[in-house]
């Protein structure tokens, strides 16, 4: 079963390329989600550095386009991005020297930050970039 389900109603911010996004990191946390405490130790850290790093892209993309549209909210935005960004990575780090586990209370955590963050942070950009043109 699914940790999580994206749809429209709940989490678009009606910026195509964010949506088609955020779908892909669904995706990718529900089968971290899955495999958490059961597949091999070198499965789950493929897992969950590719997460990772598409995670950081995503920020990554989301910047530029806030920059490029001049959104007033960026600064705090792209702390709320670095601040999970660095909890991720210190939790890759500890995984990736055998002092800390991936389980589902870890994945449980992303996915709450998730359902919080898109609807509470990132649909606020939605009016601003689709206003520059960014759809």
């Amino acid at each position: 079963m699914s940790l999580m389900t994206w749809t429209k109603e709940q989490f678009a911010t009606n910026v195509t390329q964010h949506d088609q996004e955020h779908q892909t990191i669904f995706d990718m946390v529900n089968k971290l989600h899955e495999s958490a405490g059961g597949a091999d130790r070198s499965a789950i850290g493929k897992q969950l550095d590719a997460l990772i790093a598409y995670v950081a892209e995503h920020f990554g993309a989301e910047e530029k386009n806030m920059i490029k549209c001049s959104y007033a909210d960026y600064p705090q935005h792209k702390l709320e991005h670095d601040k999970l960004v660095q909890t991720c990575v210190d939790l890759q780090q500890q995984f990736h020297a055998g002092k800390a586990e991936i389980t589902r209370d870890t994945t449980a955590f992303v996915a709450d930050w998730l359902v919080n963050h898109i609807p509470n942070i990132d649909r606020r950009y939605s009016p601003v970039m689709n206003g520059a043109g960014i759809v």
